[in-house]
């Protein structure tokens, strides 16, 4: 086990014992202990934590005794930033069902493989997203739709400027199937005893590996505790801390950082449901928000922001984050406007978050940090599983308690994604990276056939099967392009059918892929070949197509 980080770990343990207790026991013991402290604050509204928990309860009640709910059903959390996914969430687990957390961007179309994969009866959406889940009601498992409007929790007397969708009054839906999130908690039913201990199925967070394919990682709430009491500490968080919400609930970043270890601590949510940096410096100025986890590129957007003075940030005690590397000369802008490092960690969907953290106090840029707590991390020689040492480069894995049991009916991805060393069971990450003599990890590239589009994980050979469906395409290779705002960005080739030169440009596709893609997945740019370079055995030799496009960007700078 790797220790050269340890003459520069914080004067705190280096172990922690795990809760083997339920996250709805985390909220229950804050709502006990803080009843009167604000839980939320949305738009000019607070909710305090014994209200939370009173509304987590009566929506765990309605899902069971209206909605039929049983223990182990898997329920779809399909929502933007707000209350009620906070409330949702925990109402899920209260009422003994495991979360799947879906990104509200999908489109129908996307949506179904989540429904069936799970075979999910039950799903609770944001109302605006009514249009895209509601054509899934019988064609799929899909039975009951929980409809929610953000409006219904904004206060009276917000002077900023409010998001499209938290701004809609709440709308009617008389379908069959669709049933109101005010009715279930005005009907306050009662819900059945919390069973839930630390080895029951909490959630299921989708990725996806080297196929394109989403997968279930399958978290227990001791895997989800272990990375929420780790930050607890690490960030050093305490009832009085008011924390800035900005990354999406549904990503698990946001999910620990910016949820569940606020819960656990029995601190303040400030919650956005879109980024906007003018909203943002009003909410820490004048709430005085101590905790930030956010991504470089809202970093970027921050502090271009020409209005914005070192006294407007001036209550924030930490900001930190990971998805993407921060630029070095943004995070010293960063230090010189606020006196704060960005602190950056590094973890996956299949560790619910953090296996490395930056000490607060030592920090280095543009660097993964060193292990958590209670993590065994090593490099590797991808193909042999030699263990590798000081600066050599390799694949990073890990061991630990906030890894996932594995991937959710996917039995031999489960077998390839693992690796026994020592007697402990790793996780193959995937990520080619090295660590220096102070035992500090830095990634190097990827395995795994990923683009990173500001913090986004968009997996090319699913974006290829979707074009696929184009009439006018025969051929489809995706591939990541560097892009200065998003840090990398999606780029199609694309050879067409017999008939179509000519007739389809590429602004046609582009506008198509808007209609069946997420917006951070369909492509930005389409290139038109006659051929592909192949492998012998007629695979599309994509690293070749990425590397012409890197040279390109670099060609450029020079």
């Amino acid at each position: 086990m790797l220790t050269l980080h340890h003459k520069f770990w914080p004067k705190i343990s280096k172990s922690l014992k795990v809760p083997a207790t339920s996250l709805y026991d985390n909220l229950k013991v804050s709502a006990s202990r803080y009843p009167d402290q604000d839980a939320i604050y949305y738009y000019g509204n607070t909710l305090t934590y014994e209200q939370m928990d009173a509304e987590v309860n009566a929506l765990a009640g309605y899902l069971q005794h209206k909605l039929g709910v049983q223990a182990g059903d898997k329920v779809l959390l399909f929502m933007q930033n707000s209350p009620q996914f906070i409330i949702g969430y925990y109402a899920i687990n209260r009422a003994n069902a495991v979360v799947v957390p879906i990104n509200p961007m999908l489109v129908a179309d996307e949506l179904e493989f989540y429904i069936r994969d799970c075979e999910i009866k039950t799903a609770i959406a944001g109302q605006e997203l009514d249009d895209r889940i509601r054509p899934l009601l019988g064609r799929t498992s899909l039975e009951n739709l929980l409809i929610a409007a953000y409006s219904d929790y904004i206060g009276e007397d917000f002077k900023g400027a409010l998001p499209q969708e938290v701004e809609k009054p709440r709308v009617f839906f008389n379908g069959p199937n669709h049933f109101h999130w005010y009715d279930a908690i005005e009907a306050n039913l009662i819900p059945s005893e919390h069973t839930l201990k630390g080895d029951d199925l909490a959630v299921l967070p989708y990725t996806s590996g080297t196929t394109g394919l989403p997968k279930g990682c399958m978290h227990t709430n001791r895997t989800v505790q272990a990375n929420t009491v780790g930050c607890y500490h690490w960030s050093q968080s305490t009832p009085n801390a008011i924390h800035l919400m900005t990354l999406p609930l549904f990503h698990v970043t946001g999910m620990v950082h910016s949820m569940h270890m606020p819960i656990y601590s029995g601190s303040t949510i400030v919650i956005m449901t879109r980024w906007n940096r003018d909203t943002a410096v009003d909410l820490i100025k004048n709430l005085g928000c101590t905790h930030w986890v956010t991504i470089a590129t809202m970093i970027v957007d921050f502090l271009a922001n020409s209005k914005l003075k070192a006294e407007d940030i001036s209550t924030l005690t930490s900001i930190s984050g990971g998805g993407a590397a921060l630029p070095e000369a943004v995070g010293e802008k960063l230090y010189q406007l606020s006196g704060l490092r960005f602190v950056e960690g590094y973890g996956l969907s299949e560790t619910i978050a953090q296996t490395h953290f930056n000490p607060a106090e030592r920090p280095k840029m543009q660097c993964l940090g060193v292990p958590s707590f209670d993590v065994d991390s090593r490099i590797i020689e991808p193909t042999t599983g030699k263990e590798l040492g000081v600066g050599e480069v390799g694949e990073i894995i890990v061991n630990g308690p906030q890894v996932m049991v594995g991937y959710y009916n996917r039995d031999d991805e489960n077998r390839d994604s693992f690796i026994d060393i020592d007697g402990k069971k790793f996780f193959r990450t995937g990520d080619i990276g090295r660590y220096d003599e102070e035992g500090y990890f830095f990634i190097v590239d990827r395995v795994k056939r990923m683009i990173n589009a500001s913090g986004f994980k968009v997996w090319p050979t699913e974006v290829e099967s979707y074009l696929y469906k184009h009439p006018a395409i025969q051929q489809a290779c995706v591939v990541g392009v560097p892009d200065p705002r998003r840090g990398e960005t999606v780029k199609a080739f694309v050879i067409l059918n017999e008939g179509f030169d000519g007739k389809v440009s590429a602004e046609d596709i582009i506008e198509w892929s808007k209609e069946h893609m997420a917006a951070y997945k369909y492509p930005r740019f389409i290139e038109f070949r006659e051929q592909f370079p192949m492998t012998s055995s007629g695979k599309i030799l994509w690293r070749t197509l990425q590397d012409e496009e890197k040279a390109k960007a670099e060609n450029t700078v020079q």
